[in-house]
């Protein structure tokens, strides 16, 4: 089941929750842009607690609140309403396209920064210089809403491309700048989209146990150059047996055992000779046309 409140963020619902109208899913990229710095006067960040607080709790800010406020300093996230309602973050025009609606879902991000923000002593030009901790969460958890990861208009450049028809037809992610009805250039850049995990390998069958004992080779039945006389294996077992089946049984004075006897040579080769196989060709070691056509049960 999707989630409606995203997994780990505060949840700090104002209420006001409203249907949105369907069709293509959407997220819609800002940032807060909330003071006016430049890379000649650098400004320091403004607290995450009072975004927090002013979307959460003002009622200008309830107005225009997103679903996520997201600081890519430290992976923080506060989420207003949850996913299945419409948020209030951009403006919308009446008679058009119902901007903050127009989408099976409609998350709005604010990401915590403008351009020449100071943080840690450093000044961050652009929101995709930032360390974006949670990026790979968040943008989890708006693919599970049904949201790709694409820019229909285009990654964000501060160039808007507010193209309608690719917004009522394409899902997708859409820069603040680059949706219809609105004005704004924000967010100028945002952080590439994270690969979704792959599936793990679907579990690798065993091979099947074959029905009958595979030829083990001319060499496992000798000893140089005679039979290997003494030798142990349950595979002498289960071919004497078959010999016994095959009609050869009068061989052996007592049932076929692991050692290799002169028993079971004996019945191995009146096997081969009623095989049609004469001289050489019918004596020991068992050739693997013999043996195959034998069907020794595996072991």
């Amino acid at each position: 089941m999707t989630d409606l409140w995203m997994p780990g963020a505060t949840k700090l619902d104002i209420g006001d929750h409203a249907p949105t109208d369907g069709g293509p899913a959407k997220a819609i990229a800002h940032i807060t842009w909330d003071v006016n710095a430049t890379a000649a006067k650098p400004q320091p960040l403004v607290p995450y607690e009072r975004l927090a607080d002013y979307f959460g709790k003002n009622a200008a800010g309830k107005a225009v609140a997103p679903h996520i406020l997201w600081d890519p300093f430290t992976g923080r996230f506060t989420q207003f309403v949850p996913a299945n309602s419409r948020s209030k973050s951009l403006a919308d025009k009446a008679g058009g396209t119902r901007t903050n609606r127009a989408g099976s879902v409609v998350i709005q991000v604010e990401a915590l920064f403008f351009p020449y923000c100071i943080v840690g002593g450093k000044a961050y030009a652009h929101l995709a210089d930032t360390p974006c901790e949670g990026w790979a969460e968040l943008n989890a958890w708006t693919r599970s809403l049904g949201i790709p990861d694409t820019w229909p208009n285009g990654a964000p450049t501060g160039k808007p491309n507010r193209d309608a028809t690719n917004w009522a037809s394409k899902a997708g992610w859409y820069g603040h700048g680059d949706t219809p009805e609105n004005n704004h250039t924000d967010p100028l850049t945002w952080p590439a989209f994270v690969s979704a995990p792959k599936p793990p390998p679907a579990p690798t069958k065993p091979a099947p146990t074959p029905i009958h004992e595979p030829y083990p080779g001319a060499s496992f039945f000798v000893n140089g150059t005679r039979p290997a006389l003494g030798k142990s294996s349950p595979i002498f077992t289960a071919m004497g047996k078959r010999l016994i089946a095959k009609g050869f049984g009068r061989y052996y004075a007592v049932g076929p055992g692991p050692k290799l006897g002169q028993a079971d040579v004996s019945a191995y080769e009146a096997y081969q000779r009623s095989l049609g196989y004469t001289d050489t060709a019918a004596t020991w070691p068992p050739g693997r046309t013999t043996w195959d056509k034998l069907q020794v049960p595996n072991t």
